[in-house]
């Protein structure tokens, strides 16, 4: 079936994001560093970032938070008051950081723009996302714009039926096999796995290597070649 809708992660995919929570993970260490050190209050974090997702969901607020609440276990509550003004600092810092799309991105989108229905699909907190996306200057080649609090295989049936043709006829590109490839398969659609340097540990999954419809690829710029190999 002809393919007429093209879904896009955003975070990772079209631009950094990874990059400034590892920068911001490195900056927490040393605040902490004369309480624990750094291998543990990372796994310390990451273990309060997975029990806080359903509470605070993904984004930068989930993991300010996350912070906060690290520093106040590993201290056994004597973290001072400028380390946590501190991490409050390095959260605000996080919303304020310019936008810096990826290679080939915006000369991708404006290729294939005129000839599919372009969906945005991402995760995280709904103001950070829309700040992001005006920033980018991304925004018209979209025709539709989806923040969701998770991504399944009902979210992109959902999306394409609403959005587009039916997940049949549409594919989803993204840096997260978990989170973008192996539900968007799942639901009937083809998925494309970019890798990026950096991908947050809970968004590892197994590369679904033999499914008919999935593909990876090294960047986006690659795209408009695997569209015409596969129509």
């Amino acid at each position: 079936m002809k393919l007429t809708t093209l879904g896009f992660d955003a975070d990772d995919t079209l631009w950094e994001n990874e990059r400034f929570f590892k920068l911001t993970e490195e900056r927490f260490t040393e605040l902490l560093i004369d309480f624990a050190e750094p291998g543990h209050l990372r796994e310390r974090l990451l273990a309060a970032e997975r029990r806080n997702l359903r509470t605070y969901g993904f984004g930068i607020k989930g993991f300010t938070l996350s912070m906060v609440e690290t520093a106040i276990e590993v201290t056994e509550e004597r973290v001072p008051a400028r380390v946590i003004e501190q991490i409050l600092s390095a959260g605000r810092e996080m919303h304020a950081h310019p936008v810096e799309t990826l290679p080939n991105v915006g000369e991708t989108l404006e290729q294939l723009a005129p000839d599919y229905r372009m969906i945005l699909i991402t995760k995280g907190d709904l103001f950070d996302q829309e700040r992001k996306l005006a920033a980018s200057g991304l925004g018209e080649l979209f025709d539709a714009v989806e923040i969701v609090s998770a991504k399944t295989a009902d979210t992109y049936d959902r999306i394409f039926t609403e959005a587009g043709d039916g997940p049949e006829r549409a594919m989803m590109v993204g840096n997260s096999l978990k989170s973008d490839v192996v539900p968007a398969i799942e639901a009937g659609s083809w998925g494309v796995h970019i890798p990026h340097d950096l991908t947050w540990a809970l968004e590892h999954a197994e590369e679904p290597a033999r499914a008919l419809r999935f593909r990876r690829l090294a960047n986006l710029g690659e795209i408009p070649l695997l569209l015409r190999e596969i129509a």
